[in-house]
Formats: C-alpha cells, sequence, structure tokens
C-alpha cells in the first residue's frame, strides 16, 4: 500500500516551506526593452519606439529640423539680405556660380542662394498652417459627423462630395485668381489650398470615427453616463487621431509643391516676396541662357516635400501594427 499524501495547512511546516520559498525566491522581473515583448502597451508610446529606430524617419527629421532653422533664422547660413536691392547688380546678371556667390545670380543680379534660403520661410510657412486649418477643420467636421451619425452625417457627407469634385490646383487657382490684389498673398495662398483640402482630413477622421464608436470604451463610457462631448473628445478623438496625423504629414509636403505651383502660376506669392515657386517662375523665362537660378530652388523644394512625405510614411508604418 502506497503512503499517503501527507496532509498540508496553513499551521504546519510543509506549507510553511512552501510560503517562504515563494516569497524569497520569486521569479526575476523582465529588465529593459527585449524584443516586442517588452515594447510599452500604449500606442503613441509604442508608435514613438519604433520610430526612433528607423533610419527613414530620422533622416526625414534631420532635414526638415535644418529646413525649420534656415527659415526662421536665415541669417545663419548666409550674410547677403535679397531684400536690399543695394545686394543685386544687373552687370552681374547670371553669372555662374563663385566663391562669393554659392548658386551664382539670377536675370536682375541678385544672390541666388540668399534668395533660396530666405524663399524656404514662405514655402515652409504656407505649408504648416494650410496643414494645421485643413486638420482642425476637417477633423472637427469629421468627428462630429462620425458621433452623431444621420442628418448631420448625411449633410456634411454631400457637402464634401462636392468639394472632392473640384480639381484642387484648378480650384486654388481661381481663388487665388478671383481675390489677388485684395488679401495679403501668402495668407490668400493659405486660404485657397485650406478651402479645398479639408475633405481628405474629414472623410479620414469620420471613417476612424465610425469604427471606434462601437468598441467596448465608448459603450462603457456611455453606461456610465458621459456626456457626447466627453465622448467625443475624451475617447473617441485620442484613438481616431492616428490615420489623422498620418494624413497631415503627408499632406505638409503636398500643400508645399501646390504653393509652388500656384506661384508659377503667377497668382502664388507676390514679389518682393520670396518663395521657391515664385523663383522658380522667375527663372524660367530665361532657363537655357542660365539653368541655376531654375535648378537649385527646385532642388531644394523637391528635398523638403520629399522629406515631409518620408516622415508620414514613417509614422505610418509606426503607428499601423499590420504593417510591421
Amino acid at each position: 500500500m502506497s503512503n499517503p499524501i501527507p496532509p498540508v495547512g496553513p499551521g504546519l511546516p510543509e506549507t510553511q516551506t512552501l510560503v517562504t520559498d515563494a516569497v524569497t525566491d520569486p521569479a526575476p522581473a523582465p529588465r529593459g526593452k527585449k524584443g516586442k515583448e517588452g515594447k510599452p502597451a500604449s500606442l503613441w508610446t509604442d508608435a514613438w519606439y519604433d520610430l526612433r529606430r528607423r533610419p527613414m524617419f530620422i533622416l526625414s527629421v534631420v532635414i526638415i529640423l535644418v529646413l525649420l532653422v534656415m527659415s526662421f533664422l536665415p541669417w545663419l547660413f548666409t550674410s547677403i539680405d535679397p531684400f536690399n536691392a543695394r545686394t543685386c547688380d544687373l552687370s552681374t546678371a547670371r553669372q555662374a556660380p563663385s566663391a562669393g556667390h554659392l548658386f551664382g545670380k539670377d536675370s536682375l543680379g541678385c544672390d541666388v542662394y540668399a534668395r533660396t534660403i530666405y524663399g524656404a520661410r514662405n514655402s515652409i510657412v504656407i505649408g504648416v498652417f494650410t496643414t494645421i486649418i485643413t486638420t482642425l477643420v476637417g477633423g472637427l467636421l469629421g468627428l462630429v459627423a462620425g458621433f452623431r451619425s444621420g442628418v448631420v452625417d448625411t449633410v456634411s457627407s454631400r457637402v464634401t462630395e462636392i468639394f472632392f469634385a473640384i480639381p484642387p490646383i484648378l480650384g486654388a487657382l481661381l481663388i487665388a485668381a478671383t481675390f489677388r490684389g485684395r488679401a495679403n498673398s501668402i495668407m490668400l495662398v493659405i486660404l485657397a489650398l485650406a478651402v479645398l483640402g479639408w475633405p481628405m482630413t474629414f472623410r479620414i477622421m469620420r471613417a476612424a470615427v465610425i469604427t471606434a464608436k462601437n468598441q467596448d470604451f465608448v459603450v462603457a463610457a456611455r453606461a456610465l453616463g458621459a456626456g457626447a462631448g466627453r465622448i467625443m473628445f475624451r475617447h473617441l478623438l485620442p484613438n481616431s487621431l492616428a490615420p489623422v496625423i498620418v494624413v497631415a504629414t503627408i499632406n505638409l509636403g503636398g500643400f508645399i509643391a501646390a504653393e509652388a505651383a500656384l506661384s508659377f502660376l503667377g497668382v502664388g506669392v507676390q514679389s518682393p516676396d520670396i518663395s521657391w515657386g515664385l523663383m522658380i517662375a522667375d527663372a524660367r523665362i530665361r532657363f537655357l541662357e542660365a539653368p541655376l537660378p531654375l535648378v537649385f530652388p527646385a532642388v531644394f523644394l523637391s528635398i523638403t516635400v520629399l522629406a515631409f512625405i518620408m516622415m508620414g510614411d514613417a509614422v505610418r508604418d509606426a503607428l499601423d501594427p499590420k504593417l510591421r
């Protein structure tokens, strides 16, 4: 006959030995972030953890930071003031690059390098402010339409489809040409691009809110008595913001390119202001004789747009677990 199993109870030595071993020899806690199991649970901290390890994101951020410093502190990059007419000399028009003038001179004898540096400010400011306006307008309208549904969603969706039917550049060209001379050229370009740029953000936000409002955390918030405003801005907005940020980052580069197109067509930024699109428009006439005044601002424009698109792609990949 086999030996009976000894009884174990709270007052017996066997139990005390087991409890003592469990307390004095706990399982070692994991240290640091090793692999995907060690990543934070939050979407945003998880995305930041992933972004810091993406060379494309780091490269794009470095380029954008340099462009921002160049935009708001241009005197750190050049000692020539392109807004001073005395710095231009017609006798040296279309001069080739030299030690004193790295990019040469344009048809008016102005330094192309200095104008390229100072032109970054208006191009980037237009892109940033247009992105902010379209994100706020489209995001708020999409949040309300997706949450309310019914008549509000139907009417706002039909209005959005009307704006989608208008070609963006053609519509912006019409607005800028109609109100040309009645407002500051930079503000007019921002307004023209923002009027036709918000529908995309609206659709992205609306779709994200419709998906999120049926989740358990929203149902629980309603059950606890949360009002519509609290549900929209405390629960739905943070959980629907990721795709909007991705689209806004990519659109920023597109708005900079659109500003250049409007300035090239003669309805964008006007002299004496400077922008890359305006420089390209001025240099196209003498392009065959002196191509460099057009090439250099075009290269800076392309690098800027590419940097924002690269950053948007990296953020999209980091915020979407399915793409990892």
